[in-house]
């Protein structure tokens, strides 16, 4: 009775799990390209919006410019209800054809709108999209994302946007997909109360102000995913500074809300250290055209490209904590250091499928050891990094579905980041990994990429193949198990990994008393005699493994 009660739980488990896999239509429109999107490749974004704080409302005009890829009759456009489109507007470019507004029809959220001629293949056009509504409030930003609508310590109107789970089209109608960033970046047009700053990515390029109306617009110029375009509108003031970094000087931007200028000139002096530990350990700040703003904002933080987020209430740590539990991660500002972080990986190197956010999140953990190790020394890296273990929850893989707009566990952050301090040990050289790092970032520079093309960048680097190591941290919840046996009288000390895909094969280098040791998983059947060392004190020799590798622990004989 009890095994067939056990048997009907499994069923219901695995019915569960099973359904959690299900996903809708507008998760494919969303995730995926079809032929109403495929046909064409954001080349920019030219986005105007204005708020009215009282309505918590928007109206906005977008523009498109596109290059076409192959002929197609309709073309998809991702804006979330309730936000309504007005209009859209087609126009070919270097043709006397004159402009044509748009039939269209919406399905939940996105509309298809059909063209009135077909566009050769290699030219360009336009389209512009007229919207307004009540855009989705964020409640709990940025992790629920939408428009924030707060007031400062004076009581002035504090707006912005958080996206990124949620989607760019939360607020401005666009191509909502990672994987066709615009070639040529984007500007952003924000009209505001003439007694507030509106801020954007990059660079400002113009202002003026009418009837008590100020307008702003910011602009880059280096291709630039959907959810970091952002704007900060409140009552900022900013300061400026240079940075003396590996490609010139870098222009570097604060803005803060006026009652904080205080703390932050404080707090923000980390922000050159930031840049010089990140540079040493990757190369170059990959946005030099578009400068570095650290922007206070109405919520925790979010790695807006050239305009990162910032709303750490200008104390160390995580809201003053340390995530690591070892007392390293209260030496620095998390949201300097993470956020910025991402402007290497995520905004620099971004995934085409949000399923391969580890790239994202996971490198740009770890980016939290390399600064510490840089400061601190080694041993404070690898202790933070240990401590990051404790936050893995093996849930569900790293990897989410592909085409669906899924990401993966939460589990990318840490796991991602103790299996890339794993591949680094088992490199055994921090001037290569140093180097995979920096190449990274050089070779997929301003790219959208797959983890596939990530994953045998570093094997080919490393001259090792990690394919299961890759497999068995981001693609299963299971722990490597490290059981090991160990003969006293022969001074044989032998493993294996057991409770892991088929051919895990991470290799072990450790230095213990002195002695540079490397290991090969195999059976100890074959009385191969790998190592030999004057008191050699097991369990002091495996801690030191531990400590360094993310595996479990089981002694016995093989």
């Amino acid at each position: 009775m009890k095994k067939t009660i056990l048997v009907i739980l499994l069923f219901c488990i695995a019915g569960i799990t099973n359904a959690q896999a299900i996903f809708t239509k507008a998760d494919t429109l969303r995730g995926s390209l079809n032929d109403q999107r495929d046909w064409f490749d954001i080349l920019k974004y030219d986005i105007t919006v204005q708020p009215f704080f009282e309505t918590k409302s928007i109206i906005g005009r977008v523009t498109w410019t596109a290059k076409v890829i192959k002929v197609s009759n309709d073309i998809q456009i991702d804006l979330q209800p309730p936000l309504i489109i007005d209009s859209i507007i087609y126009s070919a470019m270097n043709s006397p054809q004159k402009n044509s507004t748009l039939s269209f029809t919406r399905d939940n959220n996105i509309a298809i709108a059909n063209l009135t001629d077909h566009p050769a293949i290699n030219s360009s056009f336009q389209l512009t999209i007229y919207y307004h509504g009540i855009p989705r409030e964020a409640i709990r930003p940025p992790w629920d994302g939408g428009w924030i609508w707060k007031k400062d310590a004076n009581g002035k109107p504090w707006m912005s946007v958080a996206c990124q789970n949620i989607g760019a089209s939360v607020w401005y109608p666009c191509k909502d997909i990672q994987l066709d960033e615009p070639d040529n970046g984007a500007s952003l047009t924000m009209i505001v109360p003439d007694t507030l700053l509106a801020i954007g990515n990059g660079r400002l390029k113009k202002e003026s102000k009418n009837k008590g109306w100020a307008t702003y617009t910011w602009e880059v110029t280096s291709p630039i995913n959907n959810y970091t375009i952002i704007p900060y509108i409140g009552d900022y003031v900013g300061w400026n500074e240079k940075y003396a970094g590996l490609k010139g000087n870098l222009d570097v931007h604060y803005w803060v809300l006026r009652e904080s200028e205080a703390k932050a000139k404080l707090q923000f002096v980390q922000v050159p250290q930031m840049l010089k530990a990140f540079e040493y350990w990757m190369g170059p700040y990959p946005f030099y055209e578009d400068g570095y703003q650290l922007i206070q904002s109405p919520h925790l933080g979010m790695e807006h490209q050239s305009a990162v987020g910032y709303g750490n209430k200008f104390a160390d740590g995580y809201l003053g904590r340390d995530l690591s539990g070892t007392g390293w991660g209260l030496k620095w500002d998390y949201i300097i250091v993470h956020e910025s972080g991402h402007e290497w990986f995520a905004n620099n190197i971004t995934t085409k499928d949000i399923a391969d956010m580890w790239v994202h999140e996971g490198i740009t953990s770890y980016t939290e050891t390399l600064y510490t190790e840089y400061y601190y020394g080694k041993e404070a890296g690898n202790e933070y990094t240990f401590g990051m273990r404790k936050r893995i929850g093996n849930d569900r893989p790293v990897i989410g579905h592909y085409g669906v707009n899924e990401e993966g566990s939460g589990d990318m952050y840490p796991k991602g980041a103790v299996m890339l301090h794993s591949i680094r040990q088992a490199i055994n050289n921090d001037s290569l990994f140093r180097n995979i790092l920096i190449g990274l970032n050089k070779d997929f520079y301003h790219q959208t990429v797959t983890t596939q093309q990530i994953e045998n960048y570093i094997s080919n680097k490393a001259n090792f193949n990690f394919t299961k190591t890759f497999d068995q941290y981001l693609r299963t919840t299971q722990i490597p198990i490290f059981n090991y046996y160990y003969d006293s009288t022969q001074k044989i000390f032998t493993y294996q990994y057991k409770n892991c895909v088929v051919g895990f094969n991470l290799p072990i280098n450790v230095v213990y008393k002195n002695n540079a040791i490397s290991l090969l998983p195999m059976d100890y059947e074959s009385k191969k005699r790998l190592f030999k060392i004057d008191n050699f004190n097991v369990k002091e020799f495996v801690k030191l493994i531990l400590d360094k590798y993310y595996v479990k622990l089981e002694e016995s004989k093989f």
